[in-house]
C-alpha cells in the first residue's frame, strides 16, 4: 500500500484537548463561547498550554485568572487529561495522561502514514515553479524557485491533493531571433551547433547582436517570423527547446527534483489566446488605453505619487506583456485544468505583479472566489559578502557548478567522519548529503528573507542542518538492526510505553506531525518542517543520551525500541516530503 492510498485517522493530540476545552468553557459561560479558538501549543511547563482565557477575559472585561481558573475546574481528569492546572496571569496548563500517549504512539507506528489522514475531497493544484529560460544556463537564482516547489509539490502529493505541475518557462520573445540565427550561422560555418555549452551560446549570440548590425537585423526580421509561424523558423525554435528541456531535465535529475519534461508549459503555451484576453478585458471595460498602451488600471494598486499602477496588456508597440501570458495562464489554469487552488513560486519582487494578475482574473470572472491563488515569494540567495550570490569574476553561479561543488565538499566530509566505509558507499552517501545540503539550507529559513549561503554550516553534522538529521535517522538505523541482531522482537504498538521525561518529550514532538504537515500545507513555509525534524532529531539525542535502549532489558528495552522505529521512519519520510534522502548506514 503506497503513501498516498493509505487512509489514516488523524493522530493529533490537541484535538480531543480542543473538544474538552470548548464544553469547559461552554459550561463556564455558555454557548455564546462555543468555539473559541483555545490557543494550544507546547509548553515546558506541561505537556500544553491553552491561552484562550487571556482572549476572553478582554471581551467580558474580566480578570484572565479568574476566567482561566473556571474553565480549569471544569476539566476533570479523565482518559485524556491527567491535569489541567492555571499558571501566571491566566494560562492553563494541560498534562496529558500517559495511557493516552502511548495509545496514540501505538496508532502512529501501526499506520503507514504515520497519522496523516488523506485529503478529502482531495484539491486540483496547479503549481507553477523553477521557470528557467530557454538556450540560458540555470544559475543560482533557480535554485529557490525550484527546491521551495518542489517540496510543496511533493508535501501536497502526500496529503492526497491532484498536483499539476507547471514549468513555466521562458521560451518565447525577441531574444529567440538573435539565438535562432546564432544557432543557424553556427552549422553554416561547420560548427556543432549542439548549444551543450548554454552560457557561451547565449553570450556570443548576445556580442553579435551588440556589434553586428546586419546580424542585429536578421534577428529581428528572424522574430517576425517565428511570431508569424513561420515552418523553418519553428523548426529552430523547437530544436533549441529539445536542447535546452534536456539540460533542464538534467539538473532536475541531479537535484532530485520531480519536474520532468511533460512539465513544461512555457510561455508559448498561450500565444494564441493573447488577443482573446485582451479582447474580452476590453469588452468587459476592464481595459483602456493609456498612452497607446492597453492597460488595466485596479483599485488599490498606486505608485508612490499615488498615481495608479497600470497593468500593461499590449504594449504601444503592438506587443503582448508578461502579464498578458500571465493571465492567459491563469485563465487555463482555472478554466482548462480544474485548479482550485493555484501556486506560483517566484521571487517575492514580483508580490505586485501577481496581485495585480490574479485581481484582474476576478475582475474578469475567470476566478471565482472559492478558488486561492497563492504567490509563493521568496528572498535571495547571498553570498558570505551579504551580496547577490556571485563568482569572483562577478557572475552569476550556475546551478550545475554549485552542485558539483557541493558534491566534491560531501565527498571530504564523508571521507573523514567514515574512512572505513568503502568508496562506493563514500560516494553514495556524499551524493545524498551534498544534495540534501542545498536543498536543507534553502528550505531552513524562512523563505521570504534573504540568507548567506555558508558551505562549512550547510555541511555540519550538528546544529539545524540536513548532515546533522540524516545522521540521526542512520544513527537510530543501527541501533534497530543491532536489535534485529539480538533477536529483539519487532517493534510494535503493544510495546511502546512512554516512562522517563527524555521518553514523554520525544513522544509529545512525535505527535505533532500531522499537525505540523496541516500547517506546512496551509501556509507553503517548508520551514516549518525543517524547524520541526531538527526538534525531533535533537529530541532523540536527549533520549538516547538518558535512556539506554539495547543495555535496558524486558519490556523497558521493547519500549525503546519501538519508540525508535518510529522517530527513524518519521525522520526519513519528513525529510523526503523536503526531497532529501536518508541513506543508511551513515
Amino acid at each position: 500500500m503506497s503513501l498516498t492510498d493509505a487512509v489514516s485517522t488523524k493522530v493529533d493530540p490537541t484535538m480531543p484537548l480542543r473538544l474538552r476545552l470548548d464544553a469547559a468553557t461552554q459550561a463556564a459561560f455558555g454557548p455564546a463561547h462555543a468555539g473559541v479558538d483555545p490557543m494550544i501549543h507546547r509548553s515546558q511547563h506541561a505537556d500544553f498550554q491553552a491561552d484562550l482565557a487571556m482572549a476572553l477575559a478582554r471581551g467580558m472585561k474580566r480578570n484572565p485568572r479568574e476566567v482561566a481558573t473556571a474553565i480549569a475546574e471544569r476539566l476533570t481528569a479523565d482518559d485524556v487529561i491527567a491535569k489541567a492546572e492555571v499558571s501566571g496571569p491566566g494560562f492553563i496548563n494541560l498534562t496529558l495522561q500517559t495511557s493516552f500517549l502511548n495509545q496514540e504512539l501505538g496508532r502512529m507506528l501501526n499506520d503507514d502514514r504515520l497519522g496523516v489522514p488523506v485529503a478529502s475531497p482531495p484539491e486540483t493544484v496547479v503549481l507553477d515553479y523553477s521557470a528557467p529560460n530557454v538556450a540560458k544556463e540555470m544559475h543560482v537564482g533557480h535554485l529557490r524557485s525550484t527546491v521551495i516547489g518542489d517540496a510543496i509539490a511533493r508535501l501536497l502529493e502526500f496529503q492526497g491533493q491532484k498536483v499539476i505541475r507547471q514549468n513555466h518557462i521562458g521560451d518565447w520573445g525577441t531574444p529567440f531571433g538573435m539565438l535562432i540565427e546564432h544557432l543557424i550561422d553556427q552549422q553554416s560555418e561547420g560548427e556543432n551547433a549542439s548549444v551543450t555549452e548554454l552560457g557561451s551560446f547565449y553570450k556570443a549570440a548576445r556580442a553579435k547582436f551588440d556589434a553586428d548590425e546586419a546580424f542585429a537585423e536578421r534577428a529581428r526580421q528572424r522574430v517576425v517570423r517565428l511570431q508569424s509561424g513561420d515552418a523553418e523558423t519553428l523548426s529552430w525554435w523547437r530544436r533549441l527547446m529539445e536542447i535546452s528541456v534536456a539540460y533542464f531535465s538534467h539538473i532536475y535529475e541531479r537535484l532530485d527534483v520531480t519536474l520532468r519534461p511533460e512539465h513544461v508549459a512555457g510561455e508559448s503555451s498561450y500565444n494564441a489566446a493573447l488577443l482573446a484576453v485582451v479582447q474580452e478585458l476590453q469588452d468587459k471595460g476592464l481595459a483602456q488605453l493609456s498612452e497607446g498602451a492597453m492597460c488595466v488600471f485596479l483599485e488599490g494598486f498606486q505608485g508612490r505619487d499615488d498615481a495608479p499602477v497600470p497593468l500593461i496588456i499590449r504594449k504601444s508597440d503592438g506587443g503582448y506583456s508578461y502579464a498578458t501570458t500571465d493571465l492567459a495562464a491563469l485563465k487555463h489554469r482555472v478554466q482548462s485544468l480544474g485548479a482550485t487552488r493555484v501556486i506560483v513560486v517566484v521571487g517575492a519582487t514580483q508580490a505586485q505583479h501577481l496581485a495585480m494578475v490574479f485581481a484582474t482574473a476576478r475582475a474578469a470572472g475567470w476566478v471565482d472566489d472559492a478558488v486561492r491563488l497563492e504567490h509563493v515569494g521568496f528572498g535571495s540567495v547571498l553570498g558570505p559578502d551579504k551580496k547577490m550570490f556571485k563568482t569572483r569574476a562577478g557572475e552569476s553561479i550556475t546551478l550545475l557548478s554549485l552542485i558539483d561543488e557541493a558534491a566534491a565538499r560531501a565527498q571530504k566530509v564523508v571521507e573523514a567522519k567514515a574512512p572505513d566505509f568503502s568508496p562506493e558507499d563514500q560516494a553514495r552517501i556524499a551524493k545524498a548529503v551534498g544534495i540534501g545540503a542545498i536543498k536543507y539550507v534553502d528550505l531552513s529559513n524562512d523563505r521570504v528573507k534573504d540568507y548567506v549561503f555558508d558551505w562549512n554550516r550547510m555541511l555540519a553534522f550538528e546544529g539545524n542542518t540536513a548532515p546533522y538529521i540524516m545522521y540521526a535517522h542512520a544513527r537510530i538505523r543501527s541501533i534497530l538492526r543491532k536489535a534485529a541482531g539480538e533477536g529483539v522482537a519487532p517493534p510494535s504498538a503493544q510495546a511502546l510505553r512512554v516512562e522517563t521525561p527524555e521518553e514523554r518529550a520525544l513522544a509529545l514532538s512525535l505527535l505533532q506531525f500531522s499537525s505540523i504537515i496541516e500547517k506546512t500545507a496551509d501556509t507553503l513555509q517548508p520551514h516549518r518542517i525543517c524547524v520541526y525534524l531538527h526538534e525531533v532529531a535533537t529530541g532523540f539525542s536527549g533520549f538516547y543520551e538518558k535512556c539506554p535502549v539495547m543495555k535496558s532489558e524486558g519490556t523497558v528495552r521493547d519500549a525503546r525500541v519501538a519508540l525508535c522505529e518510529l522517530t527513524a521512519r518519521l525522520l526519513c519520510h519528513g525529510l523526503s516530503l523536503l526531497g532529501i534522502g536518508s541513506p543508511e548506514p551513515m
